[in-house]
């Protein structure tokens, strides 16, 4: 008996068997996969920006006694919050070791240099550190407690000491020589200030300034003295730590002075500023003194910074906090940042954050009152003054600054004119406050997005259309792998020629540019047109799909004149200079590094993957649907619009979502091609900052686990749900579109 040569073996079957499984595990595996890698990218996200979402808190470390806790006047601890110390009425500085071995140990007591009896205290800004000592001849000291490092047997140890930034001499306030009751004092750089009030109810504003002796090489002090004019009873008084503005809080107003020139003090603006039925109790300075903090008795604490007005610049009442309803009720604040915190004379401390105005924590922490209240230099831990006890509180409280409505809502920075959406992370300045709205730049990303697809999908979708339906199969062996091999080109290559070589070529010329815009289309249709007059055998020497041919010479006349004619249309509608009659004439502003540049740009950079997917989905219209219609008597027009079309819809639809999700995505384009700005502007002629190009230039120099490290984690994952949303429409409309047109 034989076997039929024909029939497949057993074992061939069991071989395909496998190979088919094989092939379908992988593929589910492969995918399953996909979906994993996507999954942990999300969770890792959320895994680093969940931290600026967690709520401050305040723990008790530990306390001890201590005696005549009324003659303490100030108190503060080093940076590391190992050492307190204390200043006490009598003119010495106690040290306290406050580490959890050595807790509550007495370390040593250092006089201050005095030369005569102490009469008020005062302190500076929490950043400068310095404390200083009113005196009954009316002059000051100013002292600053330091400590010297020194590492014996390879341990840390901690030498208290006491500096004089101005020597040990005091400062003469009053040349009358009446003791000083109150006052407040800053020493920047060369200069130091002091505005004090006599016993006899003199107001002084005094102003030293050092000068070396040519002769004798010793220091002297240069002073000028004004005599203020204040009405009423004198309550507090404040000075920023550059001098420029000195504040008197009386029983219900605040006079403010500019005290730039001492010889030429002027009143600015007085301020009335408690709230209705309601009365200043205490007043304190923001960090970086552009903010005025006030606390009335009915517990509502204002933030007041100046701002442009018909009058200038004056200081008005931009947000309000509620607390602690108490008649003693005192504000103190952080070294840099906007947090401040509330004392009360019921034992209630109170953390708050100006700008994203959030109170961020608050509880009962002392039995009795709060008498007096310090902050750690990096604001992790605190000392407070209660119940005869010193007690060092933790505080956890790493991003304040972070909140819903600073991120996506309008925040009233200070100096600015208006609420506003502001990213600006970084500056030079210690007092500066970081600006972390993420509006602006997912705006940019919308923005260039846009315009990248206005320029790609009308010449990507022609393109492809004409090239899978009207394009010779010779002719378009040779376009469509050209076209896809553009899609090869690294866009930090475009990004560097687009903004080294379009950009300047597009402010020089930019008539041409808009010219080309118009001139293009109809110098085609015209070219079209003529072709349709021509005598049959002219136009049938060329082969049938090979047409488009014929559009390079007319494209590259068509630049050439654009180009030629710029210099002559500049000089005709624009007086010579297109720039200044966009900004002068329509209130432009004009970037070399625009919206425009990075459209095409972009554009070019995405025509290659809309086209090839949308070419393939036309091209793969089966036949005998356009034969079919072109049977029954319709044109090739009709043909594509009412079956090619439609049936290739779910895959057209499908190239320009994919486009639209590379356009969102895209980063060295961005980076090179536009200013980076971070501003909300539609204006074609101005630049954008997106969230992908701001994470490659922010995150080299964001520090880990900072607020700015983790926003910027943050706008990864508001990427990462951007182009979530945008495929998971894409997929559902596809689906739509294909389950409606896959019956034709």
């Amino acid at each position: 008996m034989t076997s039929n040569p024909n029939k497949p073996s057993f074992n061939t079957d069991r071989s395909r068997l496998f190979k088919d499984r094989f092939a379908q595990f992988s593929i589910t595996a492969g995918g399953i996969m996909v979906l994993i890698a996507l999954l942990l990218i999300f969770f890792y996200l959320l895994y680093v920006v969940q931290p600026i979402f967690e709520s401050a808190k305040v723990e008790t470390r530990d306390s001890f006694e201590l005696n005549n806790i009324e003659q303490i006047a100030g108190l503060g601890v080093e940076e590391q919050t190992e050492v307190a110390f204390l200043l006490t009425r009598a003119g010495a500085v106690d040290f306290y070791s406050v580490e959890k071995q050595t807790f509550g140990n007495k370390l040593t007591s250092l006089p201050v240099t005095l030369d005569a009896k102490v009469s008020s205290f005062a302190k500076s800004a929490p950043f400068q550190g310095q404390y200083a000592y009113g005196l009954e001849n009316g002059s000051a000291v100013i002292v600053v407690p330091k400590f010297l490092v020194t590492f014996p047997n390879n341990k840390r140890k901690l030498t208290p000491r006491l500096d004089y930034p101005l020597g040990e001499m005091s400062l003469v306030v009053d040349d009358q020589g009446a003791a000083i009751s109150q006052f407040a004092f800053s020493h920047y750089e060369e200069k130091t200030a002091i505005v004090a009030q006599t016993v006899d109810k003199r107001l002084m504003f005094s102003s030293f300034v050092a000068e070396e002796n040519m002769f004798t090489g010793e220091i002297e002090w240069q002073v000028e003295r004004t005599e203020l004019d204040v009405d009423g009873r004198i309550d507090q008084l404040l000075m920023s730590p550059d001098t420029t503005r000195t504040f008197v809080r009386t029983a219900n107003q605040i006079y403010i002075y500019d005290t730039r020139f001492p010889s030429d003090v002027e009143l600015i603006q007085v301020l009335a500023a408690n709230e209705e039925n309601a009365n200043l109790v205490s007043a304190e300075l923001l960090a970086g003194a552009n903010s005025l903090m006030l606390a009335n008795d009915n517990g509502e604490v204002s933030q007041w910074f100046e701002v442009n007005t018909d009058d200038g610049r004056e200081y008005q009442k931009i947000r309000a906090f509620e607390t602690t309803k108490q008649n003693k009720l005192d504000i103190f604040t952080e070294f840099y940042r906007r947090t401040f915190f509330t004392t009360s004379s019921n034992g209630e401390l109170g953390l708050y954050y100006t700008t994203s105005e959030a109170k961020l924590w608050q509880g009962k922490i002392s039995d009795g009152a709060i008498e007096n209240f310090a902050i750690a230099p990096r604001s992790n831990a605190a000392l407070i003054l209660a119940d005869n006890k010193l007690t060092v509180v933790e505080i956890h409280n790493e991003h304040p600054e972070v909140t819903w409505s600073a991120l996506w809502q309008e925040v009233w920075y200070e100096g600015y004119p208006e609420p506003g959406y502001i990213w600006q992370s970084t500056s030079a300045s210690d007092d500066f406050e970081s600006k972390f709205s993420l509006v602006p730049i997912s705006f940019g990303t919308i923005k260039a997005a846009m315009y990248a697809m206005l320029f790609a999908v009308p010449i990507a979708l022609s393109a492809a259309i004409y090239t899978a339906y009207f394009m010779s199969s010779e002719l378009r062996k040779v376009v469509k792998p050209t076209v896809e091999i553009m899609e090869a080109l690294p866009t930090v290559i475009l990004g560097f020629l687009a903004g080294l070589w379009l950009a300047p070529l597009i402010e020089e010329h930019l008539p041409a540019i808009v010219g080309l815009l118009v001139m293009l289309p109809l110098g085609i249709i015209a070219t079209a047109f003529g072709w349709t007059k021509l005598p049959a055998s002219i136009r049938h020497r060329i082969p049938e799909g090979s047409h488009s041919i014929l559009l390079i010479p007319v494209v590259l006349l068509i630049g050439w004149l654009a180009f030629a004619m710029s210099g002559a249309i500049e000089l005709w509608m624009f007086d010579g200079n297109v720039r200044q009659y966009l900004t002068n004439e329509l209130g432009m502003t004009f970037d070399q590094r625009n919206s425009l540049v990075v459209g095409i740009a972009m554009g070019f950079a995405v025509i290659p993957t809309i086209f090839s997917i949308a070419e393939d989905a036309v091209f793969s219209v089966p036949k005998h649907l356009s034969n079919g219609s072109l049977a029954l008597g319709a044109t090739q027009w009709q043909t594509l619009v009412s079956v090619v079309l439609l049936t290739a819809s779910p895959g057209i639809f499908s190239a320009v979502m994919m486009g639209l999700g590379r356009a969102v995505g895209e980063t060295m384009i961005v980076l090179m091609a536009t200013g980076n700005t971070p501003i909300m502007d539609w204006s074609i002629f101005q630049g954008m900052r997106t969230l992908a190009a701001n994470i490659a230039v922010e995150m080299p120099e964001s520090e880990v686990g900072s607020s700015h490290y983790r926003i910027l984690f943050l706008a990864a994952f508001v990427l990462f749900i951007f182009t979530f949303i945008f495929n998971t429409v894409a997929e559902f409309v596809r689906q739509q579109l294909r389950d409606k047109y896959s019956s034709m």
